[in-house]
């Protein structure tokens, strides 16, 4: 299956990579669904997924920031293989698309190309009223307390996307467009459980949809290759056999 996938690419002009927590996990980062994640763990007395809510971050922002800092935020994380493997495409000048539910800003470090990141990015903050931006550095600098801005005082919202939030129309058109012009789409890391953002995968419809995750996904039996392994251990493979196949 790899050589079929590198014979693919060699001839595919667009690539579009839809990437999951299974991803950043090779940074350090961990995950939320699985046996082990973040979200089999409460904090507080609270469920995690509750805690990450539209509702709790204004009813309990001390409670938020705290889980925030201490769950969300890995600022000493650094972009993996799978990272600078999609840089290698991009280096090799294929037209390279990432669309992101990961909000760690590894694919922008890694100058993966386009990055759209539908639930948004931890290096992003804005003043929920005077729209003011705080950098992640500035964010970090509060010691996990509850962040209000310096010209209104009102709360300080990291710009990711909570539960009972909607995903930005705009980038939503985007990686839509992007992934119904693509040649090949590479699913990577990825439960595709978490709607909308799962759905976007039936917008493609060419040849070479290709799932890279360690569990099986509901997709599976729509992607011409499924890979059930390391997501840079894969893209790896590929990569090395696009330079024998013909």
């Amino acid at each position: 299956m790899i050589e079929d996938v590198a014979k693919i690419i060699k001839s595919s002009k667009k690539i579009v990579f839809f990437t999951g927590a299974g991803v950043s996990t090779e940074s350090g980062i961990p995950d939320f669904r699985s046996t082990k994640g973040l979200y089999k763990e409460r904090y507080n007395g609270f469920n995690p997924e509750q805690i990450l809510s539209h509702e709790f971050f204004f009813d309990k922002p001390e409670i938020f920031f705290r889980f925030y800092f201490d769950n969300i935020i890995h600022a000493e994380a650094k972009p993996n293989a799978f990272h600078y493997g999609i840089t290698k495409l991009k280096n090799m000048n294929y037209d390279i698309t990432v669309v992101t539910q990961n909000i760690d800003n590894l694919h922008n470090i890694a100058l993966n190309g386009k990055v759209y990141e539908l639930h948004g990015s931890i290096n992003c903050n804005h003043c929920i009223k005077c729209n003011k931006f705080f950098s992640l550095d500035y964010m970090l600098s509060t010691k996990n307390k509850i962040i209000n801005c310096d010209i209104c005082n009102s709360l300080v919202k990291p710009d990711v996307v909570l539960y009972n939030e909607e995903l930005d129309e705009h980038i939503i058109e985007q990686s839509i467009n992007a992934i119904t012009e693509a040649d090949v789409m590479i699913v990577a890391g990825t439960s595709l459980s978490v709607y909308p953002a799962a759905s976007f995968v039936n917008f493609y419809n060419k040849n070479c949809l290709c799932i890279i995750n360690k569990s099986t996904t509901p997709y599976d039996s729509n992607a011409n290759y499924v890979f059930y392994d390391s997501c840079s251990s894969v893209l790896d493979r590929i990569i090395e056999k696009m330079e024998t196949v013909k």
